[in-house]
């Protein structure tokens, strides 16, 4: 099993790095995570699973070892992760996994944990307990096994994300919006997305985990460019791009033009701070500035937390703020239980593009202040050595280490942060113009090595 533990979730190759014994061995190591607090939720995990097509496979399997470990199961089915964390949160239960990769290739699966409320669980929070629980076979049954009972919550879902939508104001009219669901879950809410009272040009909804079309990674802008094409072919007013379990989505303007995900986190939250002035919007270090710099004039507090969801949905809920966003397409919402759901993204600039009847370029174009880059993968061995380096080059730069290293000048700013689980070590850096960008990043490559992947 080793390697299959991530940080944020378990994911490998099927079936020979999970397969129907793993997800039973994990169903039973589960029971180690959920604790006093989630117990007093109830004895309930939901459960619930993507399209691949080794899903019902492991879910079956997941589902015998966490009724094995003596609780009971909610099993509702084919659902997105959205759905599953909504699930947890709605009916009170104690805990809930959902089989997913997310956006991973066809011959991946694996799991997303989350206990009571759909708090998150990760490598700091119960991934690690539950492989070294494994490991060491510590894997109790209980004396009376669960039950499991099949549940439908997809009407209550809907009414949740359709009670963010505002009403079109009278004589606009009917938007049209393209939206690639790249063969993933969002092809299950297609009711919702009819509800939402817009013309929408389909692509990809029929559900098919090989993924026939394009990866379901909306990060990346070759898996953007269908979308692009068919707004600008069919005049749409926008697009939305969904990734394999629909927790994360892009967008793209009127001319087909990918729109950053830093600065759609700008955009919901000034859209959600005029109803509620005054709240914490978390944005993550990789943002922009032009981000909190946004969220302060349109009334709100920007707040800068390290990647992860395990950290922004933390800090949303101890700052009690409204909502965050990542820079890779995760949008977290205060009311969807302080998890992240992609369909409430779409809602809300919906409701922004209707309310102002202004094109989303002219929307976010005050948000397009600086030059950035992507992030830049460079392989490096000693990652703490090659920071340390930074530090000494830039030691005139004011520096934080929230997240690796952040070097920080009036003119421009650098993050570099090691992954997690490969030797990488992750580049973005702004700077006030384009000369300056190039200037910089050659420089930070010249200290960094090559690139490996953009």
């Amino acid at each position: 099993m080793s390697g299959i533990f991530k940080a944020y979730d378990v994911r490998g190759i099927y079936p020979s790095e999970i397969n129907a014994e793993v997800a039973r061995q994990i169903g039973l190591a589960f029971q180690h995570v959920l604790d006093a607090g989630d117990r007093a939720h109830g004895n309930t995990v939901v459960v619930s699973r993507d399209m691949r097509g080794s899903s019902p496979v492991l879910a079956s399997a997941l589902i015998d070892g966490i009724t094995e470990a003596g609780f009971d199961v909610l099993d509702i089915g084919l659902a997105s992760t959205p759905m599953n964390y909504f699930a947890i949160g709605h009916t009170g239960a104690a805990g809930g996994v959902q089989v997913t990769a997310s956006h991973n290739p066809a011959q991946y699966n694996g799991f997303k944990f989350s206990r009571h409320g759909a708090r998150p669980v990760s490598g700091d929070h119960g991934i690690e307990l539950m492989e070294s629980k494994i490991a060491a076979g510590d894997l109790p049954a209980a004396a009376r096994p669960g039950v499991v009972r099949h549940g439908e919550v997809t009407a209550d879902y809907r009414k949740h994300v359709l009670g963010f939508l505002e009403p079109a104001p009278a004589g606009r009219r009917r938007l049209k919006v393209a939206i690639d669901a790249a063969n993933g879950m969002v092809t299950i809410d297609r009711p919702i997305l009819d509800a939402m009272g817009i013309e929408i040009l389909p692509l990809y909804f029929e559900l098919d985990g090989s993924f026939p079309n394009h990866e379901p990674n909306p990060l990346k802008e070759e898996n953007l460019r269908d979308l692009s094409r068919a707004v600008r072919d069919g005049e749409a007013d926008f697009g939305a791009a969904f990734d394999g379990d629909a927790d994360r989505v892009g967008f793209v303007d009127e001319r087909g033009e990918p729109i950053p995900n830093d600065l759609t986190t700008g955009l919901i939250g000034g859209e959600l701070l005029a109803r509620e002035p005054g709240k914490a919007v978390i944005y993550d270090l990789r943002s922009s500035r032009a981000v909190a710099e946004y969220i302060s004039e349109h009334g709100g507090v920007p707040v800068r937390e390290r990647v992860g969801h395990s950290f922004m949905k933390a800090t949303l809920r101890e700052r009690h703020g409204i909502f965050g966003g990542e820079l890779a397409g995760h949008y977290y919402f205060r009311d969807h239980y302080y998890a992240d759901c992609a369909i409430l993204a779409l809602v809300e600039v919906l409701n922004l593009r209707r309310q102002t009847g202004e094109p989303l370029s002219r929307l976010v174009a005050p948000l397009a202040r600086y030059h950035k880059s992507p992030e830049i993968n460079f392989v490096v061995e000693d990652k703490a050595a090659k920071i340390a380096l930074l530090a000494a080059k830039y030691a005139d730069a004011s520096i934080d280490y929230l997240d690796g290293i952040t070097l920080s000048y009036p003119d421009w700013w650098a993050n570099v942060r090691p992954s997690n689980t490969e030797p990488y070590l992750r580049l973005v850096l702004e700077a006030k113009t384009a000369a300056d960008l190039a200037r910089r990043r050659a420089e930070l490559t010249a200290l960094l090595g090559t690139p490996e992947t953009e």
